[in-house]
Order: structure tokens, then sequence, then C-alpha cells
């Protein structure tokens, strides 16, 4: 107010260094956030000299001037437009690579605020050769230099060749290290880049390659909008999973380089297409590396390999866990609930438990081969007029009756695994799915092994399938218990032969049946 603003641009020109940089440090204060001092000294014309200070050899000199222009074009459009048209981009990118890590840290500040702007300008710094230092700066011991290359960078990327061109160069690696960082606000701006580079089909390989789709998934992200950018970074993958992108993964995946393979299984596991799914893990060996993963020494490796296993099961139609009571499956007349037990029109009579059990032999002949093999075959109950049941309780024996005449029972957790039994025995698969179906409704860490060797012995397959998913879904909380190796051993081949069967494509799997 007092007009200070001119005399002080006037003094950048000042021959004395001293008198310069203390000139320019006292334009960078007034400059700061206030839009009226920021006019006046762009009228007064320091623009031109400051540019020029950027060139100095001294770094107290040319930290002083970019802190100047950056503190001018901070939100403001217009100057950041002057500002490049007199010239600052390309002294702003020799600054990268300067000796003065302040004046580093300012010069990709001012970078990514220009790159900002429009779409031209992002390539114009990239064709100018800021990608480079950038990346490098990306390594520094410095976090604050690390934080505004990769703010930079984030800016660069959202151009589609840019994204390609910070790739090519070397940025994925380091940008995806610094995930691990404890700082949020870098953190934070590594995600944000890493979103642009994922936007390019030409980094999808890239990004998957050298592990990206684990570091995403397996991070700890410390605010919630770097959690957001990276599930968008990841959907972002997903859609790019078809075509030339596809096609170059399953060469990766045939490739004898070591961990490439499994990093492409993995990942394909989490972002392909369920259409897709068939082609990768059956024609091209997806499902071997991820089921190798489970027999791994490492327990990072066996747990991804179940996360992803658990993860395809989840995208398939084919593969759900049992999430309702199944209908019978084989559609058939029932006698009705008023015959069960019933002495009217009765011609066979069963002995369970020292009671009798007064039954149809019409209707236990529709009802399973084991009855018509009864009655039908050479056994020599098929003239007796009563048949003992020797090893059945008989709540057991009467619910069994009560399917076989209605269709329908309620089976409840107590009586399910004894009604699992007969239902074996008598060859009754639609009272198998009800039994199974209820059982599998108490599975838990604490049983589900003997839950797999029930499922083993009365060969009921939607059970054991229902173990499958529910050990590879809480795997990692079943790891630290004990016999879970033995258990893995013993379930491994199953996993193997379930997914084999439930990948095949729709079309081929009709005609295989």
């Amino acid at each position: 107010m007092e007009g200070g603003i001119p005399p002080l641009v006037e003094l950048l020109e000042f021959s004395d260094t001293k008198v310069q940089r203390a000139a320019a440090g006292a334009l960078r204060t007034l400059a700061f956030k206030n839009d009226e001092n920021k006019n006046q000294i762009v009228e007064c014309d320091a623009l031109p000299t400051l540019i020029l200070m950027l060139r100095s050899e001294d770094a107290g000199i040319h930290y002083e001037a970019v802190g100047v222009i950056g503190n001018l074009v901070h939100s403001s459009p217009n100057i950041k437009k002057e500002v490049l048209s007199a010239g600052a981009l390309q002294p702003v990118i020799g600054l990268l690579s300067s000796c003065c890590s302040e004046s580093q840290r300012e010069a990709a500040l001012l970078l990514g605020q220009f790159a900002a702007t429009d779409s031209d300008c992002k390539v114009h710094i990239v064709q100018r050769g800021a990608v480079r230092p950038l990346i490098d700066m990306l390594q520094s011991s410095d976090v604050q230099l690390r934080e505004m290359s990769a703010f930079a960078l984030g800016r660069l990327a959202q151009d589609p060749h840019n994204q390609a061109g910070i790739a090519h160069n070397g940025g994925l690696l380091p940008l995806l290290k610094l995930l691990d960082s404890k700082n949020g606000s870098l953190q934070h701006n590594a995600a944000f880049a890493l979103y642009g580079l994922a936007d390019n089909e030409d980094n999808v390989s890239d990004f998957i390659r050298v592990g990206g789709v684990q570091k995403l998934q397996d991070g700890e992200f410390i605010v919630q909008a770097t959690k957001d950018c990276v599930a968008k970074t990841l959907k972002r993958l997903e859609e790019k999973i078809h075509g030339r992108v596809l096609n170059h993964l399953l060469y990766l995946m045939r490739l004898p380089e070591k961990g490439v393979p499994r990093r492409v299984a993995l990942a394909l596991a989490h972002l392909c297409a369920p259409d897709d799914q068939a082609t990768i893990f059956i024609d091209n060996n997806g499902l071997e590396l991820l089921v190798g993963l489970l027999g791994s020494t490492s327990p990072k490796q066996q747990l991804d390999g179940a996360v992803a296993l658990y993860k395809l099961a989840n995208k398939s139609m084919t593969l759900s866990p049992v999430d309702a009571a199944p209908p019978s499956p084989t559609p058939q007349v029932y006698l009705g609930e008023q015959y069960v037990n019933s002495a009217t029109l009765s011609d066979v009579t069963f002995l369970v438990e020292g009671r009798r059990f007064y039954a149809h032999r019409i209707c236990l002949l529709a009802s399973s081969d084991a009855f018509r093999a009864m009655f039908d075959g050479g056994y020599r109950e098929k003239d007796a007029r009563d048949i003992e049941i020797p090893n059945i309780r008989w709540e057991v024996f009467e619910l069994m009756m009560r399917f076989i005449y209605t269709g329908s029972v309620d089976v409840t957790l107590d009586i399910a695994q004894d009604l699992l039994r007969a239902a074996d025995q008598y060859l009754l698969e639609g009272l198998k799915r009800l039994c199974e179906y209820t059982i599998a409704q108490d599975i838990s860490l604490e049983n589900v092994a003997s839950m797999y060797e029930l499922s083993e012995a009365f060969h009921a397959i939607s059970l054991r399938h229902t173990c499958i998913l529910f050990i590879l879904e809480q795997f990692d909380k079943l790891s630290g218990r004990p016999g879970h190796t033995h258990l893995m051993q013993r379930v491994i081949p199953e996993i193997r032969s379930y997914f084999a069967k439930a990948l095949v494509k729709p079309n081929t799997h009709n005609l295989r049946l």
C-alpha cells in the first residue's frame, strides 16, 4: 500500500547477489495468497528478470526466484499463462536437476501447477525432458522431493501419451514403492499418479508384470481419499483386460521369467471377466499357477493363492456356495403326508428299533435305485413282509420316509448328519442335498476339517464344495490352526478338480455332460 513493490522489483536487477536474493525473498512473501500483490508484481514487469534468475548458478537466487513464480501462479490461471508465455517452462525444468533440493522441490511443484493448465502444457513439459529427472526424484531420500515429484507426475499422467512415456521411463516401480510410505500426502500423490498410468492400455501389462495389482490390494492406505483412488485404479485396470492386453498377459503367463506367470495369474483372477476364465485358467494353465501357490512354502504366497481362487469362484455364476435349499433333483409323484407310516394299503413293514413302520412298495420303488434293487433284485427282502433296519434311528428313518412320500422335509442341524448318512445309503439325492445345505450353515473354523471328512465319507459333493470355498475364504484364519497343513494336503487335489470342472466354458461343459 505504501508503494514498496516497484522498488523491490527494481532491486531484482541489482549487481549484488545478496540484494537480488533478499528482494526476491520479499516479493515471494508478498505474493503469497494475495491477488493484488501478485498482479502488481506482474504489472511491474518482474517476470523477465525472475525467469533469468531461474538460470542463475547461485542456488540461493534460483531458489528464491522459483519460489516467487510458484506463489504468483498459485490459484491464478491468468498469471500462470503469462509466466509460460514469458518462457519460464524450460528453466523450471532445468531446476529439476539442480544441486539445491529446495529448488528441485519448488520446480516440481510448479510443473505440477503448470500441468494442470491444459493438455498441451502437459505434453510440452514431457517433450522438454521433465520426466526422467522427476522419476529420479521419486527415489530421493528427501520426503518432500518425493512428494512433489509424485504430484507433478500425477498431473502429467492425465495425458495418454505421457502415461505411456512415464511408465516406459521407469516411473511405475518407484511410484508403487511410495505406496508403502507412512506419509499420507506422499502416498496419495503416488496413488493419483498410478491412477493416471492405469488409464493407458500400453501400461496394463507392465503394471501387472511387476506386481502392481497385489501392491494396490495389499497396501495399508492412510486416508480415505487414497483408498478411493486405489479402488478406482483397480477398476480402471479391470476394464482393460481384453483384446490385445489380455493376449499380452497370456503370453507373459507362458514366459519362464521367475515370478511373472504367477503375478499375472493372481491379477487375472481378480480382474478378468467371467467369460475369459476358461481361456485364462484352463487353456493357458492359470489354474495350475494358482493351485501351486497353495502348496508353496511361503505363507504369503499361500494366502495370495487362496484369496485369488476365492475371488475367481465368486466371479463365476457356476461357482457359488450353496445359498438356498435345493429342490428335488427329479420331478415325481408323491403319495402324500397321509400315507406316511399308514397301514392303509401298506404292503411292506420295516422294523426300526423294535417298532413297525408301514410303507408302500410302489412309493419306495419310485424313490431310489436302492429300493428298486431291494424289491426287484435278488435280495432276500424282495418278498419279505417285514424288513429289519438295523442301523438307523427311528427319528431318522421316519424323516427319510417322510421325504420319500412328500418330497420335502425340514432338516434340523441335530439330525442332519445321521439323515445324510441314511440318504446316502438309500441313494436319495434330493434328501442328501437338503442335509448338505443344513450342515453347510454350521461350518466353522473349528469344524471345517471334520465337515470335509463327512463330505468325503458320504459323497456329499455340495457340502464338499462349500467346505472348499470356506477354506479359501477363511484361509488366513485357518492357517495358524493345528492340522491346517494336513487339511490342505487333502483338499488341494479336490480344489484343482473342482475349478477344472467349473471353469469349463458353458457350451463345452454342456457337451461333456
